[in-house]
């Protein structure tokens, strides 16, 4: 059970205690670490023995962290509030301890400086990075007469380089449709800690320091050469084919968003990515690897969404891709969990467990795991620990 001891442990500045989401706000680092360790381990117990113990950053990576937010708006006393729905009322976060600097001083601006629910019907405010995305509830543009050259000076000056409109008259749950975004100051990319190229839409991990060391320890035990030839599934901006591409010369990307697959081609210029889901996409990999015949080993590296690995991608990698092997970043123990098992009945071992704290003070953890073929005894190439 969490512990909502407020007098043992004080809200950091800027927390709202009605805020949904951080729901680790009352308990240590210590003891939210424990919890996200003991959890995963309940998920995946087939697998208990494998696991490392939770990686985490430095204390300063527990705050301040969060690059990209898609919060909720309502209009009310003549100012914007931008938050989290709590019983259908927008809770204002606009100093949240766990935002970047940059969203805080974005969210601050915005919210004083945009017109009334009436002239600028706003829906959502969306942030990823340097790139600011306004979600209106309109099929036409509103006046945008606020946006004058005091405010750009201000959005160059804390560090924005990108403003868009998104017109979407039925935003909702789904809060993006197609074909509606308006570049209205700055540029459409910006340049991440790693220098790799993103736009407004695009994925990206959080706690970047981190999210290397989960690329780094992949890289170990995948130990990709020349000869190889290596499969990134889902594979975004391309963080991770700017990496093995350094080492293997085969190297595949697919991707579903327009957006992530325009950056990879721009981070990863040497590599072939395919648009579409990695499911539509089976029949150009059974090809393309048809056509690459290894000379040493064949890779693969996943990072699915929560839905997990699609079952033709699982029917795929099972008995058609057969990779030597491979590595999956999971957002989801649940879908985790079922992927392992048809891996396991179809040959393939874990080798190693390792949890990753991407998100510190919230219920969520990410998981890395090592996978080869039971059926061959190959150098496991585990990953150092730090």
């Amino acid at each position: 059970m969490i512990n909502n001891a407020e007098e043992d442990i004080p809200l950091k500045p800027g927390c709202v205690p009605e805020c949904p989401g951080c729901v680790h706000k009352y308990l240590t680092r210590e003891q939210s670490l424990a919890q996200k360790e003991k959890w995963l381990k309940s998920k995946l117990a087939a697998w208990k023995s494998k696991f490392d113990p939770i990686r985490t950053g430095n204390g300063k990576s527990q705050w301040e962290y969060r690059g990209k937010v898609c919060l909720s708006t309502q209009w009310e006393q003549s100012i914007w509030k931008f938050g989290l729905i709590k019983n259908e009322v927008v809770i204002p976060i606009h100093t949240c301890p766990v935002h970047t600097r940059k969203i805080q001083d974005a969210v601050s601006l915005f919210s004083s400086s945009l017109p009334s629910s009436v002239l600028f019907p706003l829906a959502y405010y969306v942030q990823n990075g340097n790139q600011v995305t306004l979600v209106v509830k309109s099929k036409q543009m509103p006046d945008l007469a606020w946006l004058d050259d005091p405010l750009k000076k201000t959005l160059k000056y804390i560090g924005i380089k990108g403003l868009w409109l998104h017109l979407n008259p039925c935003t909702g749950k789904k809060v993006f449709t197609k074909n509606t975004w308006h570049l209205l100051y700055g540029s459409p990319r910006s340049v991440d800690e790693n220098q790799l190229i993103y736009g407004h839409g695009a994925f990206q991990q959080l706690i970047p320091a981190l999210y290397n060391h989960a690329l780094s320890s992949a890289e170990t035990f995948l130990a990709p050469d020349s000869g190889d030839i290596f499969i990134d599934l889902y594979c975004g901006i391309g963080t991770g084919l700017a990496r093995w591409q350094q080492r293997c010369s085969n190297v595949m990307g697919v991707e579903l968003d327009g957006e992530a697959v325009a950056c990879a081609r721009q981070n990863a210029v040497n590599t072939e990515i395919l648009r579409g889901k990695c499911s539509n996409r089976i029949p150009q990999l059974i090809q393309w690897t048809d056509t690459h015949p290894p000379d040493g080993y064949r890779l693969l590296y996943v990072n699915p969404p929560r839905t997990g690995l699609e079952p033709e991608v699982l029917n795929w990698i099972a008995d058609t891709c057969k990779p030597d092997r491979m590595v999956y970043l999971s957002c989801s123990a649940g879908t985790l969990q079922r992927d392992l098992v048809r891996l396991e009945k179809n040959g393939y071992k874990v080798i190693r467990i390792t949890p990753y704290d991407f998100f510190p003070h919230t219920l969520h953890v990410e998981t890395l795991v090592f996978l080869k073929p039971e059926r061959e005894n190959y150098p496991q190439n585990l990953p150092v620990s730090p």
